[in-house]
């Protein structure tokens, strides 16, 4: 059998399909042998998984000798065919396709030029190769402009670089799509924390501004987002909180936003996250 299709079982299932499609898109056809129209789209699917090439894995499932996995997915007639990206079923369809349909499927889950631009400058960027991968985000962005997680990647890179002016015009295009994807809540929570280059970047120095005077405000924001910076986000946090202790308007209601930008960086799992929840509703009821 080729190296791009390969037989299923209840055994291997979450190996091959879930965590192969982190990697790659996979294909599950579920057949039987008895199943007339399943002999006519298998070999239209393997013709396919030949033709792309590794671009897609297709994995056939004898859905007869695996029940558990059709009742897993809810397979109520064969063929049936789905498809996996980064683990989830993201696509699907029932019955035979000619290989124009079936193409218009795989279309939907192979990664676009920019989402593989995208993928391209994450591996640079892992590699230490920051101004590579900011060309290459560059591109996708400029190629695709709603490919939102591009945005969100460009927006980090640029702060990773420090150019804080860049990051924020990159991000301004992400805002009203920020309930949509946790990787963007986070790119924009990053954002917010970042330093606008006219507060005090030393943390004794606001420390002991602060003795002097607990209630400037402005030096205890600072602090806090210093702190968030260098990932001390406990201090951050008890930071913002004073500053709502002290004065629930101050700045627009920024010490609150800022708790929020953090809870969003850290997530909803995080224990400083749902200790701090707490803390923050406490504090404002």
């Amino acid at each position: 059998m080729s190296d791009y299709v390969k037989t299923v079982t209840d055994a291997d299932f979450d190996r091959i399909v879930i965590d192969g499609s982190q990697h790659v898109p996979v294909v599950v056809d579920f057949w039987a042998p008895w199943c007339g129209p399943c002999r006519a789209l298998t070999p239209v699917l393997e013709n396919l998984a030949e033709k792309y090439q590794g671009k897609f894995i297709l994995a056939k499932v004898n859905a007869d000798e695996n029940p558990a996995l059709s009742q897993r997915y809810a397979v109520r007639s064969i063929p049936t065919v789905m498809g996996f990206v980064q683990g989830e079923l993201a696509d699907q369809f029932l019955g035979a396709q000619p290989e124009s349909g079936v193409m218009a499927f795989l279309e939907r889950l192979l990664p676009s030029a920019g989402e593989l631009l995208r993928q391209e400058a994450n591996e640079r960027r892992a590699g230490g190769n920051i101004e590579g991968a900011l060309q290459l985000l560059n591109q996708a962005v400029s190629l695709e402009p709603s490919n939102e997680l591009a945005r969100a990647d460009l927006v980090e890179t640029l702060l990773d670089l420090n150019r804080i002016d860049e990051a924020r015009e990159a991000g301004a295009g992400l805002k009203p799509l920020r309930s949509r994807e946790p990787r963007t809540a986070q790119a924009l929570a990053r954002l917010e924390l970042a330093d606008d280059g006219n507060q005090e970047a030393d943390p004794a120095a606001l420390a002991k501004r602060l003795e002097a005077h607990p209630d400037d405000l402005e030096a205890r924001l600072a602090l806090a987002k210093l702190h968030a910076r260098n990932q001390r986000y406990e201090q951050a946090l008890e930071q913002l909180l004073e500053v709502l202790r002290r004065d629930r308007a101050f700045g627009d209601d920024v010490a609150r936003k800022t708790m929020l930008a953090l809870f969003e960086l850290l997530g909803n799992e995080d224990p400083l996250v749902r200790r701090y929840r707490k803390e923050l509703a406490a504090t404002l009821h």
